[in-house]
């Protein structure tokens, strides 16, 4: 004899099973396939990671191919990982708004290769604020001669984005 139609399982056409749930309230309440749940929720986490490292190595990149300009004396490369927007933010001893001020505060403080120095970051730390931006602090040390300004370092809290062109620094405070 087949089961009253209230108390058998039904699948759908998207693979989804549900089944009775009987309750005071709700006699005909449906549950889903626990196993099929399971699964959905794995395949999430999975891309989730896999998106979080991606990003994170992108930023990092950005980073790296700062360091690599600055060291070869380039500073206009050094300013493709900021935005080229009037919203672009450098905080220092003083506030830059825009990309054109902050690329020349950096051409008028580091006018030669002498003064420009060796850079190197450290300490760096890359956090996901959503899928579109992200924050990384870090360290930055200076290597250069008495004569060009002497070694510096310091720390600095970035505030990527994610553009068209890639991820970009909006916000720089470096201190």
């Amino acid at each position: 004899m087949p089961l009253p139609s209230h108390t058998r399982s039904v699948r759908r056409p998207n693979g989804f099973v549900l089944t009775p749930q009987a309750s005071r309230n709700h006699p005909r309440q449906f549950s889903l396939n626990l196993p099929l749940m399971l699964r959905v929720l794995v395949l999430l986490l999975t891309v989730s990671i896999v998106f979080a490292d991606s990003s994170e190595q992108a930023i990092r990149r950005v980073l790296s191919d700062q360091v690599q300009a600055w060291n070869g004396h380039n500073i206009d490369a050094f300013m493709n990982g900021y935005e080229d927007s009037p919203n672009t933010i450098f905080i220092g001893k003083t506030v830059r708004r825009g990309y054109e001020a902050v690329r020349r505060r950096y051409h008028d403080q580091y006018s030669t290769p002498e003064k420009m120095g060796r850079l190197r970051f450290s300490d760096l730390s890359a956090n996901l604020l959503g899928a579109d931006y992200a924050s990384v602090t870090g360290a930055f040390h200076l290597t250069r001669a008495v004569t060009a300004g002497g070694n510096a370092s310091g720390v600095f809290s970035l505030l990527f984005r994610r553009t068209a062109a890639g991820w970009k620094i909006i916000l720089d405070h470096t201190s």
